[in-house]
């Protein structure tokens, strides 16, 4: 059985952000196995595919070291990386059956374009706890599946140490416990509108360097911001980090991005 390490919204190895995919199941294995294999490769996320009788359609599952999640966008673009550039799959787009409803993916001029749920938040008060774990006060906090913290500036993003163990708790108005993206305009001079970092403890993750499910609440509040549909992000994980575009079309989502397989390896289970 081949399994392939994947680079997400990246051109480059080693950036972006890392996710295992296993090669499709005719039928899936017992969850435990899945999860015990996410623990074992210890990236932020393994998608596991699974074959259906249209050949341009899979079912697929993420897993993080610790937990199953509904959602998570650079294992779904890792994924069709791996149909439609290593295993030779020729088919327009790629469909895939998820907890959040069928994802579309198909090959562009420059990578892969995702057809995602939008995902628009609320604007909220303060949460309690937020602005002394994250060492810094936020000008708005906005909740949708995740709490976002929008900042002064690009520096203040950049700058963020969190105390992880404080994030780990907070939810305030939030679909999900644990789960904080911290955002602020890009600098005048950079090639992108908006910077933003992802902190995930809820789920095992400390910080995410690249996070499509993100960018599907990001999207609409900037597109909103800005008065337009397209936003380019970059999402600046200290090291690595990522370029998503994104095109809000109405209640979806068209996250657009690259992918460069690193590894190819055979498990032995």
């Amino acid at each position: 059985m081949k399994q392939w390490t994947v680079d997400a919204f990246s051109a480059a190895p080693f950036k972006g952000n890392p996710a295992c995919v296993v090669e499709p199941f005719d039928q899936w294995p017992d969850g435990s196995w899945m999860q015990a294999l996410a623990k074992e490769n210890n990236q932020a996320e393994t998608a596991f595919l699974l074959r259906t009788d249209d050949p341009a359609r899979f079912g697929l599952r993420w897993f993080t070291p610790g937990m199953e999640v509904d959602l998570c966008g650079h294992a779904t673009l890792a994924s069709a990386q791996v149909l439609l550039a290593e295993t030779g799959l020729d088919v327009p787009a790629v469909t895939f059956d998820t907890r959040s409803g069928p994802l579309i993916v198909r090959a562009v001029e420059q990578g892969y374009e995702m057809d995602f749920p939008a995902d628009p938040p609320r604007r909220t008060g303060p949460v309690a706890g937020l602005a002394e774990a994250l060492a810094v006060e936020p000008l708005e906090v906005w909740a949708g599946r995740y709490l976002v913290a929008v900042l002064a500036d690009a520096a203040a993003v950049h700058a963020v140490t969190p105390d992880i163990r404080r994030l780990a708790s907070l939810q305030g108005q939030a679909g999900e416990v644990g789960q904080v993206i911290v955002c602020a305009p890009a600098d005048p001079s950079d090639d992108v509108d908006v910077v933003d970092r992802f902190f995930a403890p809820g789920c095992g993750v400390d910080e995410d360097p690249a996070t499509g499910s993100a960018h599907c609440i990001l999207a609409p509040l900037y597109a909103d911001k800005l008065c337009r549909p397209d936003v380019r992000f970059r999402q600046v994980f200290p090291g690595r980090g990522g370029d998503i575009a994104t095109v809000l079309t109405g209640d979806r989502v068209l996250l657009r991005g690259q992918a460069v397989t690193v590894i190819e390896s055979v498990l032995r289970v």
